[in-house]
């Protein structure tokens, strides 16, 4: 869907025919476009102007789509820049995402998705902007009327909540099976938490968080996001960087719930026995959130059907969680945490089936 508010998108291909081709497809579906076939009047031209989105082609003479990437985040790094290239190159596409890329898409393209790459990246900056300006008025606000604190605090709480739905709306959107899957992770975290004896502040927190966990796909490209059956080793290494996109785009809050979603966006794939990623972390150098999440993520992965796979049942996922298969051994897991999944597992099992809601 194409935001309300008319956006402006910088378009940028040393190929005239591509860049009126793409412009007039943009124009035709609502949108403002800023064309140029030069990489440095685009620049200038992005300076001078209200742009909301870039796209742009990797390979062009003098400047690069990657160089033009750096130097049009180096401005202002909320811009999303998509990138177009007429080679299917992965090591190019993990290089692009590795520099702060928010797509990457391959021509030929497809109109539609070339349109929704754009509509996500525009909604994306809104929900930033959005965010920051929330941030911005209501320290104003607090800071004159001292007396209306406690309901500003409660606006802020809910401002959050509901500015983390949309951006994992905006991340589940591209995957239509994501969006009960999230919710049951909370619902887990939560009751493996409370099996734990963990105090009531870190299980609400774990809750409210640990839905956010995958929120670091909204920067895989939907050809490998979407893939029907198993990714190439090559696409794996570009799905396994949600891990660090997540943890970009969550760090640094200065509310604990999301320096929590942070680290469980980081963490959630690493292994008790090392052997998980981005780091390679190893026991307790794991954050206990990031070891809780690993195996609600496990357990509702072998529950639920994939492109590559029939679904498990409830006995078969527990006795592969706690006894292994060769792919998932009890190892990847924190023995205490793995102890409580065992005993919460009943529970689990009714979250999976929707007897207790969402």
């Amino acid at each position: 869907m194409i935001p309300d508010k008319a956006a402006t998108v910088l378009v940028v291909d040393n190929d005239a025919y591509i860049v009126e081709a793409i412009s007039s497809l943009l124009t035709e579906k609502g949108f403002s476009v800023i064309a140029s076939t030069d990489p440095e009047n685009a620049l200038s031209k992005f300076r001078n102007g209200s742009v909301d989105a870039v796209l742009t082609d990797i390979i062009m003479p003098a400047v690069s789509g990657i160089e033009l990437l750096e130097r049009v985040h180096a401005f202002d790094p909320d811009i999303p820049v998509i990138l177009m290239t007429a080679h299917a190159d992965l090591d190019t596409a993990v290089e692009a995402i590795k520099r702060g890329a928010f797509d990457f898409i391959v021509k030929p393209y497809r109109s539609v998705q070339l349109v929704h790459s754009i509509e996500k990246a525009i909604t994306y900056k809104r929900l930033l902007h959005m965010e920051r300006d929330y941030k911005k008025s209501l320290e104003e606000t607090v800071s004159v009327r001292t007396k209306e604190l406690a309901s500003a605090l409660t606006m802020v709480s809910n401002f959050s909540n509901e500015i983390i739905q949309r951006l994992t709306t905006v991340a589940e959107s591209r995957d239509t099976e994501m969006g009960a899957h999230i919710f049951r992770i909370g619902r887990y975290a939560s009751k493996i938490a409370e099996t734990m004896g963990m105090p009531q502040d870190f299980i609400d927190t774990i809750a409210f968080a640990s839905p956010m966990h995958d929120i670091g796909k909204i920067g895989i490209p939907d050809s490998i996001l979407l893939k029907e059956g198993r990714l190439s080793s090559e696409e794996f290494d570009v799905m396994k960087t949600h891990t660090s996109i997540g943890d970009n785009i969550l760090a640094g809050s200065s509310y604990p719930n999301i320096r929590m979603a942070a680290s469980i966006a980081l963490s959630h794939h690493e292994r008790f026995d090392g052997s998980g990623y981005p780091k390679g972390l190893k026991a307790k150098d794991i954050p206990i959130e990031g070891r809780i999440v690993i195996i609600c993520d496990q357990y509702d992965a072998l529950r639920s059907k994939r492109p590559y796979k029939s679904p498990l049942g409830h006995k078969d996922a527990v006795k592969i969680m706690t006894e292994g298969d060769g792919r998932t051994m009890p190892s990847h897991f924190d023995a205490d945490v793995l102890d409580a999944f065992r005993k919460a597992a009943p529970y689990l099992d009714e979250i999976f089936s929707g007897s207790l809601g969402f």
